[in-house]
């Protein structure tokens, strides 16, 4: 068992053991909560995968995260008092909501569970971080190859296959969370296949097979920039 996965097991025993839990078993499409809804609890996800959408006055969408086992949701809600963006399943997955109020009662008593509540938010704001410098800093080649990579790791965190991956996102929805079209993405996908670095499992694209998970991360950081000093004035 990995680390990563001892790790969610623990938390997942303290939150049954600690606090009162509403569990759902949600399918594709399906929210857990939307932008606007009033906030009210936190949200784990004990088993399938999950984005979460940030929606626009005028109906634009942007793809800003992608969750898995163990992960929390609606930290965005605690400030303002209302959800700023739509968590939706990808596939079928269990989700497990606990009251915002009673976790801090309980948290207070089980410092193990304030800490598990703190480990969550530093992760949270490390994934976005790391979101942001793939984004701003790749090739579009590399922010294609390092989502497959973040994907696959996830999965080998959780004990879980890593070498074939069911992609539960269009080619558009990718494009939309890494910052390009739909056929950019296509033709990057091409390129990892031609270079031996995946393989496609079936006619639909949606099954990769990826022969060496390190291999796309020597592929990312051959095309990252070299680093520059930026200094502030």
């Amino acid at each position: 068992m990995t680390a990563a996965c001892e790790r969610i097991t623990r938390q997942l025993q303290l939150l049954r053991d600690e606090v009162a839990i509403q569990r759902r078993v949600l399918h594709a499409g399906d929210k857990i909560y939307q932008a606007g809804q009033a906030f009210g609890a936190l949200h784990v996800l004990h088993s399938g995968c999950f984005k979460t959408v940030n929606v626009a006055a005028d109906g634009r969408e942007q793809v800003v995260g992608l969750h898995f086992k163990g992960d929390w949701l609606g930290f965005d809600g605690i400030a303002r008092g209302r959800y700023g963006c739509d968590a939706v399943a990808m596939d079928t997955g269990e989700v497990w909501s606990i009251s915002y109020d009673a976790l801090l009662q309980a948290a207070a008593r089980q410092p193990a569970l304030l800490a598990a509540l703190h480990d969550a938010m530093s992760r949270e704001i490390s994934r976005d971080r790391d979101s942001l410098l793939s984004l701003c800093t790749l090739s579009a080649d590399a922010r294609v190859a390092d989502f497959l990579r973040y994907w696959a790791e996830s999965l080998a965190q959780r004990g879980l296959r890593s070498d074939h991956i069911t992609l539960r996102m269009t080619r558009a929805e990718i494009g939309n969370y890494l910052g390009m079209t739909l056929e950019t993405v296509s033709r990057a996908l091409s390129r990892m296949a031609s270079e031996g670095l995946i393989r496609f499992a079936d006619k639909s694209r949606r099954d990769i097979l990826i022969p060496d998970v390190g291999g796309l991360m020597t592929f990312v950081e051959g095309c990252a920039p070299a680093s520059r000093k930026v200094t502030l004035q």
